[in-house]
């Protein structure tokens, strides 16, 4: 489904590559994690792949197209669902799917079915005909993932998709994302929330100062601990680590 080789990029004015040399395959029917400290890479990695962010060096695929010469192809198999969603808040959220759907060309009958059920999913049917603007975070991050289902999307990339949402919604979500899995999509989203990523990831990869420092399937990468306890060995070996590396400079 996606292919990362060699992965890098640098801003302007940076010392450092904010990514360097990423390589991770995220196959059909699998959930990747991608796991990591504030700052490490996770959100600049995400939007290279949904095609954001541009880059300087390595390739990525997704469904065998590049998503630098062919990213229309690509965005159509894909949903990108971000930790703080812009939406065009003088919209209703109802204007606001339907232009979502209209970008993805969904006929009528199909997205008004999708529109349906994903707001009596999230509770959100009573207040689509509200402009954005008056909404909550948690309210524009629903109106947000309803819009990124409405196209039947093969790949869900989500950064932080939990952050803001109440637990019922969170729990919905959940449901979603297996479903999409059960069927032969894919998804691959970052988080902070270990315990989530082990319950629903077959497939993690931890990124630390924008290089991936070991990625595999899940149970074998933590082996016998939990996942928590996993990150955090790692995070401490990292640092001392880096530790020894800068006093040998």
């Amino acid at each position: 489904m996606i292919q990362i080789n060699n992965l890098s990029h640098l801003y302007p004015n940076a010392e450092k590559n904010a990514l360097s040399a990423v390589n991770f395959d995220i196959e059909s029917a699998s959930t990747i994690g991608l796991l990591g400290p504030n700052g490490a890479g996770k959100t600049t990695t995400i939007k290279a792949v949904v095609g954001i962010h541009d880059f300087d060096g390595g390739e990525i695929m997704i469904g065998g197209h590049s998503i630098k010469k062919d990213p229309i192809a690509c965005k159509k198999m894909m949903a990108y669902i971000p930790d703080n969603p812009d939406l065009y808040e003088h919209l209703t959220g109802a204007q606001y799917i339907h232009f979502i759907a209209d970008i993805f060309e969904v006929p009528t009958e199909i997205r008004e079915e999708k529109i349906k059920k994903y707001a009596e999913v999230f509770h959100m049917t009573q207040n689509l005909s509200r402009v954005i603007s008056t909404y909550s975070h948690g309210m524009k991050q629903r109106t947000a993932i309803i819009a990124a289902l409405v196209h039947s999307p093969k790949l869900l990339i989500l950064d932080e998709p939990f952050v803001g949402l109440d637990p019922q919604a969170a729990f919905e979500l959940k449901k979603i994302m297996k479903e999409c899995v059960s069927e032969g999509g894919a998804i691959f989203f970052s988080t902070h929330v270990l315990d989530v990523a082990e319950k629903l990831c077959n497939k993690i990869a931890v990124i630390k100062n924008g290089k991936i420092i070991c990625s595999g399937d899940t149970n074998e990468v933590k082996g016998n601990q939990s996942l928590e306890s996993f990150f955090m060995e790692v995070q401490d070996y990292e640092q001392n680590d880096d530790f020894n590396e800068s006093s040998n400079e």
